[in-house]
């Protein structure tokens, strides 16, 4: 049996015992308040905000964007219904009837009053150059008659000829229509021959429009060249023509 002296040194026993789990104990709990190792060496950053919740609006449509400006290559005019066709226009449809040697087409076009004088070459001749009316052309295609149409460049023999054969030779010798290069009121082809169409024909009351193939062969680098000018007056807006003029490689 114990005695009270003896139950009292077991309890401090115990208790001397106990001290030292208390105090490893009291060291091992956390400190709720204090801030984790190194907080000091780490930024502090604000919780994300919550997002704000609003109320949903009606969807509207993207607003459309404006088309960037582009420069629009050339185009060549189209007719404007009820108004007079211009000198490219006009040319164009009389160029279909020579190449279709459509006589009717070509009459409807010929100046009223002055009708159209034929020049086999650049030189415009007044007063050898054949000029024919209106009435007149119609029926040229079919006419046998043998005319002189000035002479030819370098031999100076004359051009004695039916229309048919000056047409073929000194009017629509070449597709035109289908090959040539189109000018308005500009020389393209150029040869020996002197070109003074703008002094027969003055730019403040013509226009003409000029055909030209710089060569048809290619053996013989261009000396086979052809140009077609188609001459109008200037009747107001509208456009008569007045001259049909021919030009190609002379010696």
């Amino acid at each position: 049996m114990y005695t009270v002296k003896g139950f009292i040194h077991l309890a401090l026993a115990a208790a001397i015992l106990l001290l030292p789990a208390c105090s490893s104990a009291q060291d091992a709990a956390p400190d709720a308040t204090a801030a984790p190792a190194g907080a000091t060496d780490m930024p502090q950053t604000a919780p994300p905000a919550s997002p704000e919740v609003s109320a949903p609006r009606e969807s509207q449509p993207p607003a459309a964007a404006e088309p960037t400006a582009q420069a629009e290559p050339d185009a060549p005019e189209e007719p404007v219904e009820g108004q007079p066709p211009t000198a490219l226009e006009s040319a164009s449809t009389v160029l279909n009837a020579l190449a279709n040697s459509n006589m009717d087409t070509l009459s409807s076009w010929v100046h009223p009053d002055k009708g159209v004088r034929f020049s086999p070459y650049a030189y415009v001749d007044p007063q050898k150059d054949l000029v024919f009316t209106r009435e007149e052309i119609q029926g040229l295609m079919k006419d046998n008659t043998k005319r002189v149409w000035r002479e030819y460049a370098g031999s100076g023999d004359l051009i004695e000829l039916t229309f048919a054969e000056y047409f073929k030779k000194f009017v629509y010798d070449a597709d035109f229509a289908g090959q040539a290069e189109v000018a308005l009121n500009k020389g393209l082809g150029q040869g020996t021959t002197v070109n003074n169409i703008n002094e027969v024909y003055p730019v403040e009351t013509h226009d003409f429009v000029e055909y030209h193939i710089a060569g048809i062969d290619p053996a013989v680098e261009g000396m086979d060249w052809r140009s077609l000018r188609l001459v109008f007056e200037k009747i107001g807006q509208d456009h008569a023509l007045v001259g049909i003029v021919h030009d190609q490689w002379t010696p």
